[in-house]
This record gives structure tokens, C-alpha cells and sequence, in this order.
């Protein structure tokens, strides 16, 4: 009786351990008789538009975040512009070879206009709504909430400027970061709520595409030389957007006549700090555009209205370029003084330093420069009393390339100490 319990036993045992054996093989990742738990998926909504470079510069941006923070996701760009460039796809391509772009719209029902949009859709782990002047793509979100069950975040933008039709798809988000803390307490006073609301860096501060070899012609061809040149960039108070060929939009007469009517008011400024550079510096000074409305303005409002003896050091940028061109540019530079705000980002993130100058207009993401510790090196051009300390500020950047490197280094680490912070509350929304 005993040996028999003995065997029943042992029989047992043995059937287990071949049970387990089976369990095993079928499911251990190193077999290829099943596949591994699939990747996480983030779906990146972004691309507001391609006529500023800027703009461009959100989406590989945020990819080289994600590349780097989470390393093992797949990542697939669903651009919001109806317009993408071919340059923009290889660039794109070049610099992140396994990312995957889908085109479409979502009907109001939530019906995808493409396969490829469908099916991203249903792979995605999360929707991600990146940097910009609002949560432009609100309504997608929301949908792709709807539609999936899956969670969406929005990853640094601005509210406010275009009213607040995204209320109700800020507080369904499982996370929101604004670029700018004055957006922030907006938010926060108008009843915005979701389980994280806070901070964090504008994802072009992530851009690190270049051209070394388009950069280098270009200097050659201007006599400009590593470290013997600045650069400023103009801007009107208002964007001529019909000046976009792709938007189609008619002639704004109001914009048009607030730009003129403060051209002089915001760019006297620019043209005393460029001839005092000149006349007290070694440097050239580059005049560049982030959007292509300042093209000309380039010319008409800096270049043509400096004294005779400054001009022949220095250079207009007279045609558009690219963003890669654009940054490997500027990390030649000794820094950037701008009336715009993106190139200032991306030359903070590349070490290169940067003074910024705001109005109303633009919104209130200039003061994330107050954010990151560069208060001295932001202007409110609506105060009187910011606009008579920019010239001597911009002068002693200028003339004072170590110790501006050291200020720009201590933003650019605080940045990036925020985006390792934020990246990893993305990754967690996935789990």
C-alpha cells in the first residue's frame, strides 16, 4: 500500500515537470514559437505647420526624446498639416530610420480616412499631443480616447491663445504639461484637471538633426567663420500668414497695419545692438528667419537701415533654409538674439547662447525663459523699461562668450533634467 502511494507520487511529479517543461518551450521568448510581448507604441500627433522651422522642429524633437528616454518603443508620427515635405519625410527618415508616418483625417464619428491611420490607431499604446501653440489636435484626442480605451497625454503646449476649446479634452488627458507656467496657473484657474498637470520644456528643446555639410558651404560662401559671428532674427508682431502659400488664407489688413505701425518701435533696438557689435566687436552679425514671412524683413527692417560703416560685416540670409541647416549654423555662432522664439530653444539645447524677446502677440511662451533661469536674457517689448536694457544685454553676450556658455550650460541642464522627469511619466502611462 505504501509503495503504491510511492508511485502515485512519483507519476504525479513527473507529469508535472513534463507539464511545466511544455509551458515552457511554448511560451519562453528565445523559442520563435510565440513572439515577445509587443513594443509599446506611441502615436505622436504634431506637425502644425512646415513654414516656420520651429514648428518642424516639435516632431524630431520629441522622437529624440522618446528615442532616448524610451528606447524601445515604436514611435509613428500622424502629422496634424496638410502639407509635408519631401525634405521634412528624409530628414525625418534619415535621422530616426525606424519611425513610421501615416496620413488622415478622423471624422467627427471617429472614421479614419486611411488604412495606414485605422490601423495605427489600433496599435498605438498611447496618443501623444506634442508642443505648440495650443492643444490644436483636441478633438483627435479625444476620439482616439473614445474609440481605443487607450490613454493620450499632451506633451508642452501653450493655452489660451486661441480661446479654450480643449477644455474638455485637457481634463480627459492622463497627462498635460504646459511650456510655460503662465499657461499653467491659467489652467489651473479655469478648473483644468487631469491626474498630472505641470511643466515641462517645449519638445523642440530635443532637436539635434544637422547639416554639417549645407552649414559649412553656406560660411564659406559668406566669409563667416566658427566662432567670429552672431546672429538676430526680426519678426512681425503678427504673423502675415497670408503670406503662406499653403494656407490660402486672404490679405489681413489689421494685421498688416499693427506690423507696420510697430516695426520701428520693435526693431530700433536690434539695429543699435547689431551696429554697436559691429563697432565694438570683431564678430559679424548673420541676420536669419525662423519663419519664412521674415525673409524679407531681413533686409527692409535690419539690413537697409544700418549706418554705411556696420553693412559689410554683415550678412542677410536672403533664402530659405532648412531646419538641420538652420542648427548647424547656429552651433557655429557665438549666440542669437531673436524676436522669435523656437531657434533661441534649439540653441539653449545645443549649447549655443540665447536672448529672447516677447510681446503680447505671440503668447505667453516666452516666459518659459524665466523658467529655465534665463530672465536676463528675456525682453517684454511691450515694457519700456525691458526695451532700454536689450542692447547693452545683447552687447555683453556677445562680448562675453564664456560666461554666456556658462548661463546657457546651467539652462540646458536644468531642461534636461526635466525631460528625463517627464519622459518617464510618459513611458509609465503605457504600463
Amino acid at each position: 500500500m505504501k509503495l503504491g502511494k510511492i508511485f502515485q507520487r512519483n507519476i504525479l511529479i513527473a507529469v508535472g515537470v513534463v507539464l511545466v517543461g511544455i509551458v515552457l518551450a511554448v511560451v519562453w521568448p528565445g523559442n520563435g514559437l510565440v513572439k515577445n510581448k509587443k513594443n509599446q507604441v506611441i502615436l505622436l500627433r504634431s506637425g502644425w505647420q512646415v513654414e516656420n522651422i520651429g514648428d518642424v522642429a516639435h516632431t524630431p524633437g520629441f522622437l529624440a526624446l522618446a528615442e532616448k528616454y524610451i528606447p524601445e518603443a515604436e514611435l509613428i508620427f500622424w502629422p496634424y498639416y496638410g502639407l509635408l515635405p519631401e525634405s521634412e519625410v528624409v530628414m525625418l527618415k534619415k535621422r530616426f530610420p525606424k519611425l513610421a508616418i501615416v496620413q488622415g483625417t478622423l471624422s467627427e464619428e471617429g472614421k479614419a480616412s486611411t488604412t495606414e491611420l485605422s490601423e495605427a490607431i489600433s496599435k498605438a499604446d498611447i496618443l501623444v499631443h506634442n508642443s505648440g501653440p495650443s492643444m490644436l489636435s483636441w478633438k483627435e484626442a479625444l476620439l482616439f480616447k473614445k474609440m481605443t480605451g487607450k490613454p493620450y497625454g499632451v506633451y508642452g503646449v501653450t493655452y489660451g491663445l486661441y480661446g479654450t476649446p480643449e477644455n474638455e479634452a485637457l481634463n480627459n488627458a492622463a497627462f498635460v504639461y504646459f511650456r510655460d507656467t503662465v499657461s499653467l496657473d491659467r489652467a489651473k484657474e479655469e478648473n483644468i484637471h487631469c491626474p498630472i498637470m505641470e511643466w515641462a520644456p517645449d519638445a523642440a528643446f530635443g532637436t539635434d538633426v544637422t547639416d554639417e555639410d549645407k552649414a559649412l558651404a553656406y560660411l564659406k560662401e559668406n566669409g563667416l567663420e566658427d566662432g567670429k559671428y552672431i546672429c538676430c532674427n526680426p519678426n512681425h508682431r503678427r504673423t502675415p500668414f497670408w503670406e503662406h502659400t499653403f494656407k490660402n488664407r486672404p490679405f489681413d489688413q489689421a494685421v498688416y497695419n499693427l506690423n507696420e505701425s510697430m516695426k520701428e518701435h520693435d526693431h530700433v533696438p536690434m539695429i543699435e545692438a547689431v551696429t554697436e557689435i559691429v563697432r565694438q566687436t570683431d564678430l559679424k552679425v548673420l541676420i536669419v528667419h525662423e519663419d519664412e514671412t521674415e525673409l524679407s524683413i531681413g533686409k527692409e527692417w535690419i539690413l537697409d537701415k544700418l549706418p554705411e560703416d556696420v553693412k559689410s560685416r554683415v550678412v542677410w540670409r536672403s533664402t530659405k533654409w532648412t531646419l538641420e541647416e538652420a542648427i548647424s549654423i547656429y552651433k557655429h555662432s557665438v549666440g542669437l538674439f531673436s524676436h522669435e522664439m523656437h531657434c533661441p530653444i534649439m540653441c539653449i539645447a545645443n549649447g549655443i547662447p540665447a536672448i529672447v524677446v516677447r510681446w503680447a502677440e505671440q503668447s505667453s511662451k516666452g516666459y518659459m525663459w524665466k523658467t529655465i533661469g534665463l530672465d536676463s536674457w528675456l525682453f517684454d517689448f511691450d515694457n519700456e523699461e525691458d526695451v532700454k536694457r536689450y542692447v547693452p544685454t545683447v552687447l555683453e553676450m556677445a562680448k562675453n562668450p564664456e560666461e554666456s556658455k556658462r548661463i546657457t550650460e546651467k539652462a540646458r541642464k536644468f531642461v534636461n533634467q526635466r525631460q528625463k522627469e517627464t519622459m518617464e511619466v510618459v513611458r509609465n502611462t503605457m504600463k
